[in-house]
């Protein structure tokens, strides 16, 4: 598709950037529907084309994000060759110099978690706690918390079974199912609906 369709998804006056990385590639982009496992993903085929996918559904500061991620796979493979790690240093290096060459056109408040982000990009969103949280607060209406937002003994629903909070481990926390007296540990990020205590 002509770069210039993206506009509808990206946020205003970012496309320039996207079209000065990707100048001189044969790329292709696809925005598809949304992807429970991924937001986007890159790959190169035979033919030397560059294929590259975005979850249509994400808001436009994420949206920008996700495709500056998977075109630091483009430009680091083309870089420094096919043989490096997909998320490896190459790509890190990559990704970090690009958010910040793009930084001035996020929001203030992102511009504060990017710059620490940039410094060791994650190869997966999920497992940057500030920026997860900051791409949820545009969904308020969402009646979920985050798991570390409970106290102990609380209770919650998730995929519709219902757990006690029983404590904090390092990173994760312990919970019971309730109906089969089962111990899991929950990520701090899961989101999950808190029932009301009775009494």
């Amino acid at each position: 598709m002509p770069l210039e369709v993206l506009n509808a998804h990206l946020p205003m006056g970012t496309l320039p950037q996207i079209q000065q990385w990707a100048k001189g590639y044969p790329l292709r982009i696809k925005i598809t529907r949304e992807r429970k496992t991924k937001l986007g993903d890159y790959r190169k085929a035979p033919n030397g084309l560059h294929h590259i996918t975005v979850n249509g559904n994400l808001q436009p500061e994420l949206f920008f994000f996700v495709l500056t991620h998977e075109l630091a796979h483009l430009l680091a493979f083309e870089k420094y060759s096919r043989q490096i790690a997909p998320h490896g240093a190459e790509w890190k290096i990559t990704f970090g110099r690009m958010i910040l060459e793009s930084l001035e056109l996020y929001p203030l408040e992102l511009q504060r978690l990017l710059i620490p982000f940039s410094r060791a990009p994650r190869a997966n969103f999920m497992a940057s706690p500030t920026l997860v949280k900051y791409f949820d607060v545009s969904n308020p209406s969402d009646p979920k918390t985050y798991v570390e937002n409970l106290q102990t003994k609380d209770q919650f629903q998730f995929k519709g079974e219902t757990y006690l909070m029983m404590e904090k481990l390092k990173k994760n926390y312990l919970c019971k199912q309730i109906g089969t007296g089962r111990i899991y540990r929950f990520s701090a990020l899961a989101k999950v609906e808190k029932l009301e205590r009775n009494g």
